[in-house]
């Protein structure tokens, strides 16, 4: 039996998003607390797919099903429509073929949710602006030496590369310092400077 741990804002909103007893793939799911959280709230068949081999222990030993895997070789492996939702938690930034991995993520679940970071936030923009720096933000936390993050983008760099992928976008939302929600649809531009971060659920 797994327990929901405390849990990051976006994680709160993605189990809002997801279905009671839906079958979800977690790609890129670190140490399982969003699988961990949908169990506990939603009861899904949860399924996780995490390529550090810590990760892997960590959430085995928590009692979920996980497997070691690269989220931008490996989701090959997976059948078409095999689960309702295919959820890739601030982890689209580190893959290095966002693309490909958005694509595939279509192809496996009825549905995508994706949560990323926002590169546009003021804070980053005015680091670089006044310092000339790589911004260190709480979502963007480590030094540009240091960082797992390859793809840097902004929410309106997603929104476009849905646009280019006629990808449907059926909810989408951002999420400021304090975890309040900014409306995508209504506030796109402030969305775009306030937003330290935001969720989209997605179909094709």
């Amino acid at each position: 039996m797994t327990r929901a741990r405390a849990s990051r804002i976006d994680h709160q909103i993605i189990a809002e998003i997801v279905e009671p007893g839906s079958r979800v793939l977690d790609v890129g799911c670190g140490d399982g607390a969003l699988l961990a959280l949908l169990a506990a709230q939603r009861d899904v068949a949860g399924r996780g797919i995490e390529i550090s081999r810590a990760g892997v222990n960590e959430c085995v030993a928590g009692g979920l099903s996980v497997v070691q895997g690269d989220a931008d070789s490996d989701l090959v492996n997976y059948p078409d429509r095999s689960f309702d939702y295919v959820v890739l938690s601030q982890t689209i930034q580190a893959t290095r073929r966002p693309r490909h991995v958005l694509g595939e993520l279509l192809r496996i679940g009825h549905n995508a949710i994706v949560s990323l970071p926002n590169f546009g936030h003021w804070r980053a923009r005015l680091g670089i602006a006044l310092k000339g720096r790589m911004p260190v933000t709480r979502t963007l936390p480590n030094a540009w030496y240091d960082t797992p993050n390859i793809h840097l983008c902004t929410i309106s760099d997603f929104v476009h590369l849905c646009e280019e992928m006629n990808v449907t976008i059926i909810r989408k939302l951002a999420l400021n310092a304090r975890g309040e929600r900014i409306n995508l649809d209504r506030k796109a531009r402030l969305a775009n400077l306030f937003g330290e971060q935001a969720v989209f659920l997605l179909k094709r």
